[in-house]
């Protein structure tokens, strides 16, 4: 079981990098950048979240264009494994773009082993990131880790609407850029099988198979 989740997350991560350079190859830098930033604000206030400048920001599997483009807080931390690969292969994102960001090429697996462990959030993002790990319990127990005491988890995940599709999608798989297939209790669970206590869930768009929410859950407590 381990080397075919392994295998598949290695196949995610090719996938995921010619994503990128496939979508973005024909798109104008500045345009997307200032569209990327627009998108991430619009999102922001939707899910009613304010970020005060001594708040500690982390952006987990942030991506080339992830939400850290928002804030110059002063502790605002950005990783994902592919960072490097990322300024390597892409205009649209190098590191001297975002001063106020330190970024870390890390998982969400073992990024507590490559940062400064003992570092603690106020606001924690993964979006669109939990599904592509290799290993999503130890992913969100490592996240709860990060998250100051009453700390807030903000997590964007595609949820599956039927069990029929979860089982073949799994199987297949069905969705190469996401090893990780589950319904949106199951995320719940996730969460507050780890001592987060749910905020709200909202649901950013609808489709047949998947639909895409935001959860937001605060740490009352570690389990």
């Amino acid at each position: 079981m381990l080397m075919a989740n392994l295998a598949r997350w290695k196949i995610a991560q090719f996938a995921e990098r010619n994503w990128w350079k496939n979508y973005l190859k024909n798109k104008d830098v500045t345009e997307y950048l200032v569209w990327k930033k627009n998108y991430w604000q619009t999102l922001l206030n939707k899910l009613n979240i304010n970020i005060e400048p001594q708040h500690a920001l982390l952006d987990a599997g942030c991506g080339p264009a992830g939400i850290f483009m928002l804030f110059n807080n002063a502790v605002n931390v950005a990783f994902d494994p592919l960072i490097n690969t990322y300024e390597n292969d892409l205009p649209h994102f190098k590191k001297s773009m975002y001063a106020q960001v330190q970024f870390v090429q890390s998982g969400l697996e073992n990024f507590t082993d490559n940062f400064n462990s003992t570092q603690k959030f106020d606001y924690i993002f993964c979006m669109n990131a939990i599904n592509h790990v290799q290993d999503i319990n130890l992913a969100y127990t490592n996240l709860v880790s990060c998250l100051k005491p009453g700390g807030t988890l903000i997590v964007s995940i595609d949820a599956h609407n039927y069990s029929l599709f979860r089982k073949v999608f799994a199987l297949l798989p069905g969705d190469v850029l996401h090893p990780h297939q589950y319904n949106l209790s199951e995320y719940e669970n996730f969460l507050t099988a780890r001592g987060l206590q749910m905020q709200e869930t909202i649901q950013l768009k609808k489709e047949f198979f998947f639909n895409h929410y935001v959860q937001i859950a605060k740490l009352v407590s570690h389990v």
